[in-house]
């Protein structure tokens, strides 16, 4: 067992949802960098945030508070999905050129896909590009939540104690949004082959699927409010997302063993 010093105030960005633990015993720093849309955004809505409120994407940017951060990272894992349902408007060279569930007739109606695949493409395109950046990129696949009865906002609920069996196939927009990220994943690893940069995928998505009970449901608590939520999409309890650390420990140590082949 080893203590981490927060040092995360020290950082040039010091965002108040990223943090930065170093560990002084493996000289060793572990950092946490909150980009839950991984490109530029910006809140749009003229009521203020909410857990459904309008929000503007540059879809073509890349988020700096994790661009800039990353250029000296061994290694670096991207995880990102549910926010691309929210409403979105979605900016291309400065010019709006469409959006999602936005409710205005006079804008282009355009996927969610199409939102999270720019995304990708434009987060790919940077690390390719990012000066002197030869860290290993992990994807964890998307993970997709278990609502039931209801969307998360109108009484859907995750009260399963066991997991599915094999025979409950995923739903065709949760397999959608892992196709789109998949797809991008692999043109990123075909040319990152061509410039010495690895990008490796944690495929957990349809083995998530698979386990509707590992979520808080009723017992999630909002965290700047005394209020209960229905939590069907985060991973508070033991067990499911503990795989995820050991697919990572194998898959880095497997990149170890073949630096050293190298």
């Amino acid at each position: 067992v080893t203590y981490a010093e927060d040092i995360s105030n020290k950082s040039p960005s010091a965002l108040i949802y990223s943090t930065h633990l170093f560990y002084s015993e493996y000289n060793f720093t572990l950092s946490a960098l909150w980009s839950p849309f991984l490109v530029k955004y910006k809140e749009s809505d003229p009521e203020g945030h909410s857990f459904n409120s309008l929000m503007s994407l540059y879809l073509d940017e890349a988020d700096e508070e994790w661009a800039n951060e990353i250029k000296n990272f061994d290694y670096v894992i991207i995880s990102v999905g549910q926010w691309f349902f929210r409403p979105l408007l979605y900016y291309q060279d400065g010019q709006l050129i469409g959006c999602h569930k936005c409710n205005h007739s006079n804008i282009t109606s355009l996927t969610r896909y199409y939102g999270y695949k720019m995304a990708f493409q434009t987060t790919f395109k940077t690390l390719l590009s990012l000066k002197n950046y030869e860290g290993v990129t992990f994807l964890r696949t998307f993970s997709a939540a278990h609502f039931e009865n209801g969307d998360w906002n109108n009484g859907g609920s995750c009260d399963r104690t066991r997991p599915f069996t094999k025979e409950l196939k995923i739903e065709e927009y949760n397999k959608e949004f892992y196709l789109t990220q998949v797809e991008e994943f692999r043109k990123a690893k075909v040319e990152g082959i061509q410039n010495g940069l690895r990008f490796v995928l944690i495929n957990v998505t349809e083995i998530m699927w698979l386990r509707p009970d590992g979520h808080p449901n009723r017992y999630g608590h909002s965290m700047n409010r005394n209020v209960s939520v229905n939590d069907c999409v985060h991973w508070c309890l033991p067990g499911p997302i503990d795989t995820w650390n050991e697919f990572l420990v194998y898959l880095m140590k497997r990149e170890l063993l073949l630096r050293e082949k190298d």
